[in-house]
């Protein structure tokens, strides 16, 4: 009975939390203000400042920071190493910077407000200059710009706070102790150097030469739900590993994505992890609403609300400057300064570590913490003013910084399966460097294509979720290369859903596949054999009659015939009447018509004209 109350009462919470969102985030998306703000007033409201629905804000908050975890490991994942490389002068010295100067001035003030000494004044502005790394990336994911120029210079102030996680914690207590010698200290913090060392070294190698033939034979074996098990293997292990070094173990999720970045199997794990990430992302930002102090923030509320206004007026500013210093516009510089003000994650273990080492007294500790929660509640309400204060006076001509366009680029192409016609059309595509993405279940076939050199990823088509992964609501064009026909309508029909912008181009297995292809909105169509099999009548003829230009009309006829068929067929005539409305004629066509691109604009008039023909049966012709 206990056990059943206990599993009642777990129930009872999962409930309140799933019902909180439900009701808040829908709410603050319509009034503009995004699912970020949604799930913090959410979780206001359910913790114990609210209506106490919840009661410990602490044991949530352990449970949602894999939410942070998992979206590091996919921000790693769309990361490759080299752009990580072009990213190192941002990482150094915009991150450094921007952590220096803030801890400076924050630090310099705690100590007068205060009054703490100098290693607690320091430790105060450290852990105030961390930003929330979980806000920002939400934040940049709303407004598509995580690739652009600002969110990658933001990512890279992030990235570098993450690095600095570990000397931070270990400068804490070697500064709580006063003593001029502390070589018990010095080797603890070598020993924890080194055991983070190991860690990085076991997980560079496990992900070079470990992880890839892992998910190559769970592919092979076709258990999905082995594959989705395996990718939260893989992140939650690194994290783990990490955590147990000394580390942050949003940073080790995040290296195991940057090593899995240049995979084959990249798309098919972010789609594996994107529903726990975003489930586990909502709870955290609402574990944060439930940590607000209210007694604490009531009691002291115009001290608190002026403290948090202030850190957020800090971290603004000089984020801005040191944008704008380092090259960034005004536009960009506004766009990253609004995303990097919240306080950071990182601050609710720096405080409580720093009062237990007697850095800070317990009752400025909590202050501190509260201001930290203040400044990541207010954190996107004020991300959200900046952006359209920027947007207004944004000077003519400057395109908004999420609507960069990469420089060179000629539109991007998913192509979704590479068997022999994928192949071929994929060949014509990198012959003039157009921006392709190729996906295909079959892993013998991914492997041999990589000794030829093309890059092939592995991932299902028919899931929505791969498809997402894979760039598809970034794509111009789909090109929908799979061999069976039943897949290739499903995808059709999940691409005119779910990415109405991108243009349908597809495979046809015959000519009422084609027809259903149509209907369900393929912008271009070719069947499989139709126009080899005009090259290879039309190369069989010239034999015959030695007349080039014979030849090619008559391949036009045929080929203006069989739309003509495929019009009837396609308003509701049987095959028969098909064969009726174009008979084969002994004269040739004059002149030659322009070459169609499946059932073209061209048949439209025929198509109107046979949908007053008497419906029959259809029947399937090849």
């Amino acid at each position: 009975m206990p056990e059943a109350a206990h599993t009642g009462g777990y129930l009872v919470s999962v409930l309140i939390f799933l019902g909180a969102a439900v009701l808040a985030v829908p709410l603050f998306r319509l009034l503009g203000l995004g699912a970020v703000i949604g799930y913090l007033f959410a979780g206001v409201a359910i913790g114990p400042s609210g209506f106490g629905f919840i009661g410990d804000a602490g044991t949530t908050r352990e449970i949602a920071e894999l939410g942070v975890v998992l979206l590091l490991f996919i921000v790693g994942l769309e990361l490759k190493p080299s752009r990580l490389l072009s990213m190192r002068r941002d990482i150094l010295l915009l991150g450094s910077s921007q952590m220096a100067v803030t801890a400076l001035i924050v630090g310099g003030l705690a100590s007068v407000t205060f009054k703490v000494p100098f290693w607690g004044a320091a430790t105060a502005g450290v852990a105030l200059a961390f930003s929330a790394t979980a806000i920002a990336l939400q934040l940049l994911e709303e407004r598509g710009a995580l690739q652009s120029s600002y969110g990658r210079r933001a990512f890279a102030v992030l990235l570098m706070q993450d690095i600095l996680v570990v000397p931070v914690l270990a400068l804490v207590p070697l500064a709580a102790s006063r003593a001029p010698v502390f070589s018990g200290q010095i080797q603890e913090t070598l020993a924890s150097l080194s055991a983070s060392g190991a860690a990085l070294a076991v997980v560079i190698f496990a992900g070079r030469y470990l992880l890839n033939p892992m998910f190559r034979i769970l592919a092979k074996a076709g258990a999905r739900e082995v594959m989705t098990a395996a990718a939260l293997l893989v992140v939650l292990g690194t994290a783990v590993l990490m955590q147990w070094a000394g580390m942050s173990m949003a940073l080790g999720a995040f290296l195991a994505g940057l090593l899995l970045s240049e995979s084959h199997f990249r798309h098919e794990l972010e789609a594996d992890i994107e529903p726990f990430r975003g489930l586990l992302m909502g709870l955290f930002f609402m574990s944060v609403g439930m940590s607000i102090d209210g007694p604490l923030v009531i009691s002291n509320a115009l001290f608190l609300l002026a403290a948090a206004a202030g850190v957020i007026a800090i971290k603004s500013l000089v984020t801005y400057l040191l944008m704008k210093l380092s090259g960034s516009t005004r536009c960009e510089s506004l766009s990253a300064a609004s995303v990097l003000t919240p306080a950071g994650e990182f601050s609710f273990v720096v405080f409580p570590l720093a009062a237990s080492n007697n850095l800070l007294p317990w009752n400025t500790a909590n202050l501190l913490s509260a201001i930290a929660a203040l400044t990541m509640v207010a954190g996107p309400l004020v991300a959200k003013a900046i952006e359209r204060f920027s947007e207004r006076t944004r000077p003519a001509g400057e395109l908004p910084p999420a609507e960069e366009i990469p420089d060179g680029a000629r539109g991007s192409v998913l192509v979704i399966g590479f068997g022999r016609f994928g192949q071929m059309a994929v060949q014509v595509l990198l012959a003039e460097r157009v921006d392709v993405t190729v996906i295909d279940a079959d892993i013998e076939r991914i492997r041999n294509a990589a000794r030829f050199g093309f890059k092939v990823y592995f991932g299902d088509g028919t899931r929505l979720d791969v498809l997402r992964a894979s760039g598809a609501a970034e794509a111009r064009i789909i090109a929908i290369c799979v061999d069976k026909k039943e897949s290739a309508s499903l995808i059709v029909e999940l691409v005119k859903q779910n990415f109405p912008l991108a243009r349908i181009h597809v495979r046809a297995y015959d000519r009422i596949h084609a027809i259903e292809l149509v209907e369900k909105g393929a912008d271009y169509l070719t069947r499989e054999t139709f126009e080899s099999a005009l090259v290879f009548g039309a190369a069989t003829l010239s034999e015959l009659i030695e007349d080039a230009d014979r030849v090619a009309q008559v391949v036009e006829g045929v080929r203006r015939r069989d739309l003509q068929r495929l019009a009837v067929q396609q308003a509701g005539g049987s095959f028969s009447d098909a064969v009726a409305a174009a008979p084969i004629q002994p004269e040739p066509l004059t002149p030659p018509l322009k070459k169609a691109r499946g059932l073209s604009v061209e048949t439209q008039d025929i198509v109107q004209h046979a949908e007053d023909r008497p419906k029959a049966p259809k029947e399937t012709a090849s």
